[in-house]
């Protein structure tokens, strides 16, 4: 009987000393570090608002995935960023409609040129046709964490143009690695330059290129507008964007942290998009300040910019967009379309 009691001060005195041995036995979740490229500059709203999500990131997993950011074109461009995301070496990116179509260019059915003539319309037809973009990137490797856009695509240029036929002789940028474009560019009578995006600057300064087709926000985000003071005031295309992650880092987060990173990421979406929007009017207005022209683009005009981008549709579709990708953003939209006519009729 008297040693019953020893035993048991014995027991208490090692059971504590063996939980730790245990626990410093076990394994610590492993930490996924998440190596984020991003066109967006160093210091740029759309940068900090990557920074506030990966921040958020952090603190949500208890340091579990923690994400680097390279902003700034470091990474190279978008398309570099893809093909480094799939070598590993990158693990997300904020990409631009180039980017996320080089996973899958059905993307680019929201972005056809003279389609779409408001913002209400591109979210719809997103609303509607997004799930299947996102499936079709997932099965390529890619999770889709948050849709962006960054304005409307005008014309910057280094002569005044307001017509299609004044565009022409100038020297376009094209993306360097969208071979269907340039053929199509050059069919139509443009004369399409390409480049990577990352050579814009000194293209601009040197007169390599004339003419720049980019947002009012990356004109003055990049300064771009310093080397092409005239912007043609045609809503040319609205540049669609989205933040991607590679499955393989995606498939390293645990399930509960995975919906904690998509909540996050799709309020940072929602602030990406909210704020180039607010940004246009005060990005033009800032430009004009400092010397940018407005070159205005009435109605006739308007319509020729339309038929110019119309005329490319039958060779766009099938080559450069996928035939079932056009077609159902097309049928999306007329719907859409025709339902607010008639409910304005009433």
């Amino acid at each position: 009987m008297t040693d019953r009691p020893r035993a048991t001060t014995s027991t208490r005195r090692i059971l504590p000393a063996l939980a730790l041995l245990l626990a410093g036995a076990l394994p610590a979740p492993a930490q996924v570090v998440v190596k984020m490229a991003t066109l967006a500059p160093d210091g740029s709203t759309y940068h900090l608002i990557l920074k506030e999500m990966a921040e958020k990131w952090k603190t949500a997993t208890n340091g579990r995935v923690v994400v680097r950011l390279y902003p700034g074109s470091v990474a190279g461009d978008d398309t570099d960023v893809v093909r480094k995301m799939r070598l590993g070496s990158l693990n997300a990116g904020l990409l631009t409609s180039s980017g996320v179509s080089a996973v899958d260019p059905s993307v680019l059915a929201l972005q056809v040129p003279m389609l779409y003539s408001s913002y209400d319309e591109v979210d719809h037809v997103l609303s509607v046709y997004g799930p299947k973009l996102e499936a079709a990137l997932a099965a390529k490797g890619f999770i889709l964490l948050n849709w962006a856009d960054a304005g409307w695509i005008r014309f910057f240029t280094k002569t005044p143009v307001r017509t299609p036929d004044e565009l022409k002789p100038l020297k376009l940028f094209a993306w360097g690695n969208d071979t269907d474009s340039l053929e199509i560019w050059k069919g139509a009578g443009f004369s399409p330059v390409p480049l990577p995006s990352t050579e814009i600057s000194t293209a601009l300064q040197t007169g390599l290129v004339s003419a720049l087709p980019t947002t009012p926000q990356a004109a003055v985000l990049l300064q771009w507008y310093q080397h092409a003071k005239n912007m043609t005031d045609v809503k040319w295309a609205l540049l669609l964007g989205a933040t991607l992650i590679g499955k393989p880092t995606w498939d390293k987060i645990s399930p509960e942290d995975q919906k904690v990173l998509r909540s996050t990421a799709a309020e940072a979406g929602a602030r990406l998009r909210g704020e180039s929007r607010a940004s246009e009017e005060r990005d033009i207005a800032a430009m004009k300040k400092r010397g940018l022209n407005v070159v205005a683009v009435d109605g006739k005009a308007e319509a020729l910019w339309r038929a110019a981008a119309e005329a490319a549709y039958p060779k766009a579709r099938g080559k450069i967009i996928p035939e079932a990708a056009f077609d159902e953003a097309r049928r999306i939209l007329t719907d859409y379309r025709a339902k607010k006519a008639a409910a304005g009729k009433k």
